[in-house]
């Protein structure tokens, strides 16, 4: 009997596995309203949510780094790769972007903002070409994580990789 239902569980599970499409995905997209993400009955979460909303929104997508000083600290412990640590050296990578004119919403794509307490993690869609056919894009996630130290950023991490 025991044979029985474990070679019947082979079957069905290599049969759902056949149904299955290989390589499918549901595209990643942001919520209609990101803004909305950046908010918490806790006050303490809120307060670094609404920091972590004007980084994205305020430096990151409008390039006033000019107000780097409100967002995050001196000493801003970076851990990208790419980036030195310190808040002078960050402004100085990002720094040469032009400003955006208008800065009114955000309008990065957001899936998720996660707030755990001096922890807030910035989920965005990101699309990539398809390394077998460059032709096609495939959506993926990015994530922005920060520890917050009264209310601004002072280290940060996220996936990337060296060139």
């Amino acid at each position: 009997m025991k044979l029985g239902l474990y070679s019947q569980s082979i079957v069905l599970s290599l049969a759902s596995l056949a149904a299955a499409p290989v390589f499918s995905q549901e595209p990643v997209k942001g919520v209609a309203n990101p803004e909305a993400l950046f908010t918490d009955q806790s006050a303490k979460l809120n307060t670094n949510k609404q920091a972590a909303l004007h980084i994205m929104k305020d430096l990151l997508q409008c390039n006033h780094w000019d107000e780097a000083d409100k967002w995050l600290t001196a000493r801003y412990i970076q851990h990208n790769p790419n980036v030195a640590s310190g808040r002078d050296a960050v402004v100085k990578f990002f720094g040469s972007r032009p400003k955006t004119p208008t800065c009114d919403r955000l309008i990065t794509p957001i899936v998720a903002v996660l707030a755990d307490g001096d922890w807030v993690t910035v989920v965005i869609p990101r699309e990539y070409k398809d390394s077998k056919d460059p032709s096609k894009t495939y959506t993926s996630t990015w994530f922005d994580m920060w520890r917050f130290v009264d209310g601004k950023a002072d280290e940060h991490w996220d996936p990337a990789t060296k060139p």
